[in-house]
């Protein structure tokens, strides 16, 4: 990666696209941004910060206080003397969200007694300037449909046949037994999602469903929703936690949960820190037992404790994460996609801000952090591919990683057995379509699906338990060494750590199955 690029993804690519009909067709306005393998995916969401002051130049900050307490009259009296304008208070975590023009509000408000720390989450002006998207989609054709829809077995849903990732973490076996309960939630923190799709529809819950864009939650009967020119991912990720079984498209791994859409990204495809709040504060107050996390949190990929604005983003969004885990919600994130070993020494971040003029930084993963992938608590997603390895993109790291799922990989690399074609995932797309993805974008949503199993099995399980059984059950998966996917004789990576724990696949790869019948 070597340009500013917005980061809902962890997503690499969207090869194929599908409808149910006679002939399919991809969504057209579904565009990429993401690098690694070709036809990287990302692309927009609605952007509602209509907050920014006339003259274009206004910022988002986040300023943290004691939690438990609402922004005293000192604090509020301060931030207005600073040009700041309170959008909203989380007071249960202490988090205070802010619009002001002055350059120097955080500088003037870190000073400021009860402030224990403060912060710009952007560098653009509202809203978030525009990036260019690449990757070019390929529509599956009717003879495609024809070959997979005679392909399924009987029981199957008519495209179930190209969904290798299910038999590889066991989820087949699994919907033999237990599709999960829709007394439980997934809640998709992501692009938004589109409720209206034949195989979303039975098992959306909208009461759990939001707009966090601009920090302050927006209940909007269909707020949640991708418009038809933004990013399919949220859609994508829904889809592969918790496609029906009804006979009409896909399957997915938990189908019989409920999945809510939380919706963070902006137009221009940024997970902005008062968004992500906002998210995590949703799901702990809206029944939310799982919440997936398929990004990072715009607009640095790391974020540095050193840094006094950094440091404030990654306490707020601390503080909300471990405030959902405590009101009963596991969270789970995608590791990322650049190959990179988060227990390294040292990362060369090349892309960070992606909103303003980036630079070659080395940072230290152990003080700067991918958030919320590397927060306490967060059980943490590398990918693997159809030959059930570490995929070619997927970041990896000894005591990070905590699980490992299907992410797809390129089809080069790791082919899938027949008859499935396509070594990336399957999922839906708005408007009643269906396509492929891969990424760890597309890992995060499986092991989200197998902890929703697990609490419809253990309903009263607190999320300490959820995970436990979650990397007791996983399988365990030793080491690939040496690690040469493309088979150019050079080593890609290198996995450190037992076959029962190790950098590139954590406790192991996740157990559909397991999660049902123990």
């Amino acid at each position: 990666m070597t340009g500013p690029h917005p980061r809902y993804r962890r997503t690499l690519a969207i090869p194929l696209g599908m409808a149910i009909a006679t002939a399919m067709a991809f969504l057209p306005g579904a565009t990429a941004s993401a690098t690694g393998l070709p036809g990287t995916d990302t692309g927009a969401v609605s952007d509602i910060l209509a907050a920014a002051d006339t003259d274009g130049t206004a910022l988002s900050y986040v300023v943290n206080v004691r939690p438990g307490h609402g922004p005293s009259a000192q604090v509020k009296k301060a931030i207005a003397q600073a040009g700041g304008t309170i959008v909203t208070s989380y007071d249960q975590i202490g988090v205070i969200v802010v619009h002001s023009s002055n350059p120097d509000f955080a500088k003037t408000i870190r000073k400021v007694r009860g402030v224990e720390s403060a912060g710009n989450t952007r560098n653009a002006p509202l809203p978030a300037q525009s990036t260019t998207d690449e990757g070019t989609p390929k529509a599956l054709t009717s003879a495609q449909l024809a070959a997979a829809q005679s392909a399924a077995d009987a029981g199957q849903d008519p495209l179930e046949s190209l969904q290798w990732d299910l038999p590889a973490i066991k989820a087949d076996k699994a919907h033999e037994k237990s599709l999960g309960s829709s007394k439980v939630t997934v809640g998709v923190i992501d692009t938004g999602v589109d409720d209206t799709h034949p195989d979303l529809a039975a098992n959306f819950d909208r009461a759990a469903s939001v707009n966090c864009v601009t920090g302050k939650p927006d209940t909007t009967d269909g707020a949640w929703r991708p418009s038809a020119a933004e990013s399919p991912h949220g859609t994508h990720v829904a889809g592969e936690i918790a496609a029906a079984k009804n006979g009409v498209g896909m399957t997915g791994v938990a189908p019989g949960v409920k999945v809510a859409g939380i919706k963070v990204s902006t137009t221009d495809g940024y997970f902005y820190t008062e968004a992500v709040v906002c998210g995590f504060m949703w799901a702990a107050t809206h029944g939310v037992d799982v919440t997936n996390n398929s990004y990072y949190t715009d607009p640095w990929y790391f974020n540095c404790t050193d840094d006094p604005d950094q440091k404030a983003l990654v306490a707020a969004v601390t503080r909300a994460s471990q405030y959902a885990e405590k009101r009963g919600v596991v969270n789970v994130a995608a590791a990322g996609n650049e190959n990179y070993d988060l227990a390294a020494d040292e990362i060369t971040d090349p892309v960070s801000p992606n909103d303003g003029t980036p630079s070659d930084r080395v940072i230290d993963p152990s003080v700067c952090f991918d958030i919320p992938t590397q927060l306490p608590g967060v059980v943490t997603v590398a990918a693997t591919g159809a030959k059930g390895i570490k995929s070619s993109f997927s970041n990896h790291g000894l005591g990070v990683i905590d699980v490992a799922a299907p992410g797809g990989d390129s089809t080069a690399y790791q082919t899938p057995a027949p008859p499935a074609t396509s070594g990336l995932i399957l999922g839906t797309l708005p408007g009643g379509k269906w396509g492929y993805m891969a990424g760890t974008s597309m890992a995060s949503p499986h092991v989200a699906a197998v902890a929703a199993l697990i609490k419809s099995t253990h309903p009263y399980a607190p999320p300490a338990l959820v995970k436990a059984l979650l990397y007791a059950e996983a399988d365990a998966t030793p080491c690939t060494d040496p690690y040469d996917i493309n088979g150019d004789g050079k080593v890609d990576a290198v996995c450190e750590g037992s076959k029962n724990r190790n950098g590139f696949y954590g406790w192991g790869t996740v157990d559909a199955l397991d999660a049902v019948t123990k």
